[in-house]
């Protein structure tokens, strides 16, 4: 895979003027565009077809479903017909949810990439012991989740680039590892707790990398997407 193709830009805004302009500059630049809740709920799902229309060829819906199986199913099946290239849910929602979106997935041409969320990067291992009960460890978490979504058939899994290194250590190659929380060196962590850069990301076996505000709040965002491809680039 080249670097640049491994570059997933966050479109984190509710105006949607704004992410058709970030797209209008970046497409053919980076892999795709990340459309979250954030927007889709400021524009309306007419968001895709103008970000495609100003060049988006891939676009992540980071819809992050979490539901009854039947629920999460129908809206898989929903969100497929729409076009969209990657979309999310939560491995917390269990093997028979993750399964049933698979096979809802796959039941329409083109489906897309499906993908996990295990444990989110804005969570500390306090955090996930101490507020939500958890008694696993944070990597045995993120383990333990990743593998349920390997087992309900999903392409990957959204993991911080913290934990990508156990999980290829465990996971086959093929099964794809998203990572947000991607920051350069010398840039705040806002309110990302396991954050890490680039080349780290992608050294520690990540195939896709998240990148929001790095990019999208520099005063050249071109520049600032150059700059990480080539950091990636030397990695071979």
């Amino acid at each position: 895979m080249q670097a640049r193709e491994r570059i997933l830009i966050a479109l984190d805004t509710s105006d949607a003027g704004q992410a058709v302009e970030w797209v209008r500059l970046l497409a053919g630049h980076v892999g795709g565009f990340k459309v979250g809740l954030e927007l889709v709920h400021a524009a309306g799902f007419g968001i895709f077809e103008r970000l495609r229309e100003a060049g988006a060829e891939r676009i992540f819906y980071d819809a992050k479903l979490h539901d009854i199986p039947n629920t999460v199913a129908r809206a898989v099946r929903a969100i497929a017909r729409m076009g969209v290239w990657m979309v999310n849910l939560h491995a917390s929602g269990g093997l028979e949810m993750m399964t049933a979106a698979a096979e809802s997935a796959r039941s329409v041409p083109n489906p897309p990439l499906l993908i996990a969320v295990t444990v989110l990067t804005s969570l500390s291992e306090g955090k996930l012991q101490e507020e939500l009960g958890v008694r696993r460890g944070l990597r045995e978490q993120v383990l333990h989740l990743a593998s349920l979504a390997r087992e309900a058939n999903l392409d990957g899994v959204v993991a911080s680039a913290q934990e990508a290194a156990l999980l290829r250590e465990h996971i086959a190659r093929d099964f794809l590892i998203v990572t947000p929380g991607i920051r350069l060196a010398d840039e705040e962590v806002h309110d990302q707790k396991r954050v890490t850069t680039p080349a780290e990301a992608v050294r520690a076996g990540a195939d896709y990398l998240v990148i929001g505000r790095s990019v999208t709040a520099d005063p050249d965002p071109l520049e600032k997407v150059e700059r990480i491809v080539r950091e990636l680039a030397v990695l071979g």
